[in-house]
Formats: structure tokens, sequence, C-alpha cells
């Protein structure tokens, strides 16, 4: 698809939410293939962060796959299977499971997760390249007003 170049006019007149949810499907994708890339999926990693006392939990107890669906449920998509996602991480010696159903961050697992995270800043230093950081800054703002706007949550 050619680029095409539009006037401050023409770009004022397009419409946002259009935008913000290209853009969105654009980033998912982007990012998650760039994970497979490293050898794991973006649901995995989430797994990962939302068990580990080093992350997101903020005391390391186990949950089971409805807890952290509720926990990552302002992010998860439709398509994501975190018991799937959780089998592999188990086979992988990076969660355990107990008796009651919880899963639970391995040391492993833990080492895993800080490994991963190093991938982050490249992906991000990707998808921000040839922006300053003075325009991203302003685009949030932009989009936080227009959330604000709308009676949307900002937080």
């Amino acid at each position: 698809m050619a680029t095409q170049h539009l006037s401050d006019a023409e770009l004022a007149a397009q419409p946002a939410a259009y935008w913000t949810g290209v853009a969105y499907e654009a980033l998912i994708a982007f990012t998650r293939a760039r994970q497979a890339e490293f050898g794991f999926t973006q649901p995995q990693f989430w797994l990962l962060r939302n068990l580990s006392k080093n992350d997101i939990s903020p005391d390391g107890h186990g949950m089971t796959i409805t807890e952290l669906k509720l926990a990552m449920s302002s992010y998860l998509r439709p398509e994501d299977d975190l018991e799937a996602e959780a089998e592999v991480l188990l086979e992988r010696a990076w969660l355990t499971r107990d008796d009651q159903g919880r899963l639970w961050i391995t040391e492993d697992g833990d080492e895993a997760r800080a490994d991963l995270k190093k991938h982050a800043p490249a992906i991000r230093d990707r998808i921000d390249q040839g922006i300053e950081d003075t325009d991203y800054v302003t685009a949030l703002k932009v989009l936080r007003q227009m959330i604000r706007n709308t009676d949307g949550p900002v937080t």
C-alpha cells in the first residue's frame, strides 16, 4: 500500500477511533511477533509477571486461572487461552500447580520472566523509531484527554 501524505486539515478530519484501533492491532501484532521470535507469547509473559512477587504480584501467592483472568481482564484478548499458555509454562517447569489448582511461579520461571523482560526495551525502541519523546508525550496527552472527554477511564 502506497504511503499517502495528508495535509494537517485532512488529518484533522480523520476519525480518531478508527486510527486508535488500527494502531492497537498493529502494535499488538508487532509485539507478539517479536516475542514469538524469542520463544514466548505475550500471555505467557503476563502469567509470569502476575505470579512473580518481583513484578506485578504484591505477594507472590499462587492464583487460579480464573483469578488470573480477572487480574488480566483489562488487557487479555479474546483469543488468549490462559489454560493452554499455562500448560506450556508447566512443561517448562516455570510454573507449578497445587492441589487447589493455583499456579505458582518457580525460581526458574522468575529467572525466565526477568530474561524475557529484557526484550521489552528493544521492542519499544523499534515501535518508537522516528518519534520524538515530546511528540510521543503529546500524542498520549491527546488520547488521555479524548478518553476524559468521553467519560472513559483514565488512570
